[in-house]
C-alpha cells in the first residue's frame, strides 16, 4: 500500500479523459449531422468525400447549362412557330391572287400583306437569345457532362435561300404569283426540317437533363453516407459515453480516496 503514487488513480483520471474527449466528439457530430470532424476521424472518407463534393458542385453548373440550352431552343421554336403562321397566310395569299376574278387592284391588297409577312421573317431571323443568336449558321456546343464534355446542337439558319427568297416575291400580278408560291412552299418545307430538328435537339436535351439529375442523386447519396451522421447511431453512442464519463467520475474519487486507508495503518 503506497501513498506517493496512485495507480488506481491515474488509470481513472486516463479513461475519463478519453470518455469525456469521445463524448465531445460525438456531441460535435450530433450538432453539425457530420461524422467528419477533423480528416484524422476518416482521411480517406473526406478526400472522396471532397471529390464528390466537387463533382456535384459540377453537375449543378452542368444542369444550369442544359437547361440555358433548353430555353434557348424553345425560343426558337417559338418565332418558328410564328413564322409558320405567317408561311401558310403568304401560301394562301399567293394562291388567293391567282384567282382569275379578282382585279391587279385585288391582288395589290393581298401583295401588301404578303410584303408584310415577308418583313417579318425577315425580322425574325435576326433575333437573339442574350446577345446570342438565335438563327446563324454556327452550331452550339452544349456542356453536358461534369467534366465539360460538350454535343453539338445543330444550326437553326433562317439566312439559308428558302427564306431569304421570299424577300424579292410579290404576287401584285397574276404573273408573278405562281413563282411566289412556289417559294412560300420551299420555305414551308424547309421550315418543317428546321423544326424537326428543334424536337429531335430538345429530345436529347431533356435526356440530358434528366440523366445528369439522376447522377447527382447518386452521387449526392454515396456521399451522404461517407460524411453524414446516423443520428440513431450516435445518439445511442452518445447514451453511453456519458455514462461512461458519469461512472468514470465517481471511479475516479473512490481511487482519490483510497490512500486515506493507510491513516487506518497508522493510527
Amino acid at each position: 500500500m503506497v501513498i506517493n503514487t496512485n495507480i488506481a488513480a491515474e488509470s481513472s483520471a486516463s479513461l475519463l479523459a478519453a470518455s469525456s474527449a469521445n463524448l465531445a466528439k460525438s456531441l460535435q457530430r450530433l450538432s453539425s449531422g457530420s461524422k467528419i470532424i477533423s480528416p484524422q476521424d476518416d482521411a480517406a472518407g473526406l478526400a472522396v468525400s471532397m471529390k464528390f463534393d466537387a463533382q456535384s458542385s459540377r453537375i449543378n453548373a452542368t444542369v444550369n447549362n442544359v437547361s440555358n440550352a433548353i430555353s434557348y431552343t424553345q425560343t426558337q421554336d417559338g418565332f418558328l412557330q410564328q413564322v409558320s403562321n405567317a408561311l401558310n397566310r403568304m401560301s394562301e395569299l399567293a394562291v388567293s391572287a391567282q384567282d382569275v376574278t379578282k382585279t391587279d387592284s385585288d391582288r395589290g391588297l393581298y401583295d401588301a400583306e404578303f410584303q408584310q409577312l415577308s418583313s417579318y421573317i425577315t425580322n425574325v431571323s435576326h433575333k437573339d437569345f442574350n446577345g446570342v443568336s438565335l438563327f446563324d449558321t454556327a452550331s452550339k456546343n452544349v456542356t453536358i457532362d461534369s467534366d465539360a464534355g460538350t454535343w453539338s446542337m445543330g444550326a437553326i439558319n433562317m439566312g439559308a435561300t428558302a427564306y431569304t427568297a421570299l424577300a424579292s416575291d410579290g404576287i401584285a400580278t397574276s404573273a408573278t404569283a405562281p413563282s411566289a408560291l412556289t417559294d412560300v412552299k420551299a420555305a414551308i418545307n424547309a421550315l418543317a426540317s428546321n423544326r424537326s430538328t428543334i424536337g429531335a435537339t430538345l429530345a436529347r436535351l431533356n435526356y440530358t437533363s434528366d440523366q445528369l439529375s439522376v447522377q447527382k442523386t447518386n452521387i449526392d447519396a454515396a456521399n451522404s453516407r461517407i460524411k453524414d451522421v446516423d443520428v440513431a447511431q450516435e445518439s445511442t453512442l452518445y447514451a453511453k459515453l456519458n455514462i461512461l464519463v458519469q461512472s468514470g467520475t465517481a471511479m475516479l474519487a473512490q481511487a482519490n480516496a483510497m490512500p486515506q486507508s493507510v491513516l487506518k495503518l497508522l493510527a
